[in-house]
């Protein structure tokens, strides 16, 4: 079995730890939550600082809803990562509450107003 020598050994494992360390924090950047209409159903943002292109060629984009309450009691919101195909005007959820989705699949807004709105607003952002 070949013996390493120390100085190889801690190039091999004290450097990258050092390159690690000294990148500092990552810091998240603040948000730009834009609304789109709101409709009977509820009230949806989508977060312009997210937008970002996939490799895919989609636009994925932190989003917010709140949907409407029987009692209008405040509702809870819900975070999620939507993906979106502007071409074919589709979307799925990848997260929901910081939770991934799998294999989410491919969804039309059908008569969701707030979906269409934010896909609207996202494909022409012009923002990725």
């Amino acid at each position: 079995m070949p013996r390493f020598k120390a100085p190889l050994w801690i190039g091999m494992v004290v450097v990258p730890l050092l390159l690690l360390l000294l990148e500092g924090p990552v810091q998240a950047g603040p948000v730009d939550w834009r609304e789109v209409p709101s409709s009977s159903e509820g009230q949806q943002w989508w977060d312009a600082g997210s937008v970002r292109r996939t490799r895919e060629g989609t636009l994925s984009v932190l989003s917010r809803y709140s949907l409407r309450t029987e009692d209008e009691s405040p509702a809870l919101g819900t975070l999620v990562v939507m993906e979106i195909d502007c071409d074919q005007r589709l979307y799925r959820d990848t997260q929901k509450n910081g939770l991934p989705r799998f294999k989410a699949p491919w969804e039309a807004p059908a008569d969701d107003e707030l979906i269409s709105e934010v896909i609207e607003a996202v494909c022409t952002s012009g923002l990725a």
